[in-house]
């Protein structure tokens, strides 16, 4: 099973997506370290990336998940032709997506220092954000601990709900 989480910069999916491959021992990987260097020199400064940008480091992450049966993979994949993009001839992945306020994820923006993403980014971010309708929703206001075990239990109901049909 791949584990993709999803959501705007800030919503914690390095954190949750760390936390949930070590208990499930998956593999984990963050998407944000397939962008090309471009990608990265153009956020550092603020500038968003269009589609085309895009397009390269999506490939890689597709690719990434052709390779593995079993990952927990973090990707901001706020389009919904992203997802399509990635879900191509692919079965196996469960989508979760950190929902939270603005103010919630500028805070933790705010925050951080080490991070490539610009605060002015995350208004970008949230005009982008087509909400998946097919992904497990987690409050983001959860601890990590309660995150993970949501993740896991609501997994679990859609992948019997999914057997039943």
């Amino acid at each position: 099973m791949i584990y993709l989480i999803m959501g705007v910069s800030g919503s914690g999916k390095s954190t949750i997506g760390k936390a949930l491959s070590q208990e499930l021992g998956y593999a984990f990987y963050d998407a944000d370290d397939f962008h090309p260097p471009e990608n990265i020199a153009k956020m550092s400064q603020g500038i968003p990336l269009n589609d085309s940008d895009r397009l390269p480091w999506l490939l890689a992450i597709k690719s990434l998940i052709n390779e593995h049966n079993n990952a927990v993979i973090t990707c901001s994949a706020l389009k919904q032709s992203y997802r399509d993009l990635l879900e191509e001839n692919t079965t196996n992945i469960i989508w979760i997506y950190l929902k939270g306020s603005y103010e919630t994820f500028l805070k933790r923006l705010q925050q951080r220092s080490e991070h490539f993403m610009k605060e002015n980014m995350l208004i970008s971010q949230f005009e982008t954000l087509e909400e998946p309708e097919n992904a497990i929703i987690i409050d983001v206001n959860l601890s990590v601990a309660e995150i993970v075990q949501e993740i896991i239990n609501q997994t679990y109901a859609k992948i019997d709900n999914n057997q039943k049909s």
